[in-house]
């Protein structure tokens, strides 16, 4: 796992876009993210125990596993949004980027902050942080998805009616401290 500031330059969103910019070593923690390298599925299993996740599915984003809608679905992936519940995410295999805003909502210190992830990487997410995804130059990854309940998967894409949304109020008060 590496973690770094996204250069935000013209290009591909699948390449790597890392800035020479240093990263504080408490940024994923500032922002209530929890990241890290699990070697087997048995200690994933012990988080979503402790965490009362009971449900799971496994997804495959690569163009063999999804046909004609790859490259759509990366689009999608990529847009900016929020979910009203924790995310978790642990990879199985192959690698991509999860991007997580940091600091103040239109402040200077609003930036992406990238996770490049690869196989036994695991992040959780808190409910209410604007990210999103992408598989990197690779086209594949193969990941394990956790949930509370029923598997689901609603995302909130970034507007001003999500802004007000009272998961990203908690999060901005709770975490961002704005």
């Amino acid at each position: 796992m590496k973690i770094y500031y996204y250069d935000s330059l013209p290009g591909d969103q699948r390449e790597p876009h890392e800035s020479p910019d240093p990263l504080p070593d408490t940024l994923l923690s500032d922002l209530s993210i929890i990241a890290g390298h699990y070697p087997d599925v048995a200690s994933v299993d012990e988080i979503a125990k402790a965490r009362s996740y009971k449900n799971r599915d496994v997804i495959t984003v690569s163009p063999d596993a999804m046909g004609d809608i790859y490259e759509s679905k990366v689009k999608m992936f990529f847009d900016e949004h929020l979910h009203e519940d924790e995310e978790i995410r642990y990879i199985l295999d192959g690698s991509g980027f999860f991007d997580v805003r940091s600091g103040a909502p239109g402040g200077e210190d609003e930036r992406w902050v990238r996770v490049a992830m690869e196989a036994g990487d695991l992040i959780i997410l808190p409910a209410g942080i604007y990210h999103r995804f992408t598989t990197d130059e690779k086209n594949y990854i193969k990941a394990m998805r956790l949930f509370k309940d029923e598997p689901k998967w609603t995302a909130l894409n970034r507007s001003p009616e999500v802004d007000a949304n009272p998961y990203r109020q908690e999060y901005i008060t709770s975490v961002l401290k704005a």
